[in-house]
C-alpha cells in the first residue's frame, strides 16, 4: 500500500511540475500579457496539491528506503534534497513573486530574470523527479536494469 501511494503521490508531483512549466513557456512565448497573469495564479493555486504530494512522497520514500543500501535507493536519497530545496528556496518563492508582479502587470526585466531562473529550476526538478521514478521501476522490477 506504502508503494501505491508513493508512486501516486510522486507521479501527481512530477506532472504537477510538468504542467506548470509547460504552462509557463506556452503562455510566455504565444500569450498574452493576461494569459501569463492566469497562468500565474493557477501556478500559485496549485501549490495547494504540489506541496502534499511532494510531502507525501518524501516521507514514504524515505520510510521504505531506510534500510535499502542499494545503487537506486541511494541515488533517490542524494536527489531528494535537491529537489526538496529546490522547491522549497527557488521555485515556492518565484511562484509568489512571479504572480504579485504579473497581477500588478509588471513585466518588467526583474520578472523575466525570475521567470528564467524559476524555468531553469523547474527544469532540473522535472529531470532528477524523472530520474527518480525509472529509479523507483527498476527497484519494484517494472523496468528492467541494464
Amino acid at each position: 500500500m506504502k508503494s501505491k501511494i508513493h508512486a501516486a503521490a510522486g507521479l501527481i508531483g512530477f506532472l504537477a511540475i510538468a504542467t506548470f512549466w509547460s504552462s509557463t513557456a506556452i503562455s510566455e512565448l504565444f500569450g498574452s500579457k493576461e494569459m501569463v497573469a492566469a497562468v500565474k495564479t493557477m501556478i500559485l493555486n496549485g501549490m495547494f496539491v504540489l506541496i502534499p504530494a511532494m510531502v507525501i512522497v518524501g516521507a514514504s520514500g524515505m520510510v521504505m528506503g531506510k534500510r535499502r543500501r542499494d545503487a537506486p535507493a541511494a541515488a533517490k536519497k542524494k536527489r531528494m534534497p535537491v529537489i526538496a530545496l529546490n522547491g522549497l528556496l527557488i521555485l515556492l518563492p518565484a511562484a509568489f513573486y512571479l504572480q504579485s508582479k504579473a497581477a500588478a502587470d509588471s513585466f518588467d526585466m526583474q520578472f523575466y530574470l525570475v521567470q528564467s531562473l524559476e524555468l531553469v529550476a523547474g527544469g532540473l526538478n522535472l529531470t532528477l523527479m524523472g530520474l527518480n521514478i525509472r529509479d523507483g521501476l527498476k527497484m519494484t522490477g517494472r523496468l528492467r536494469r541494464q
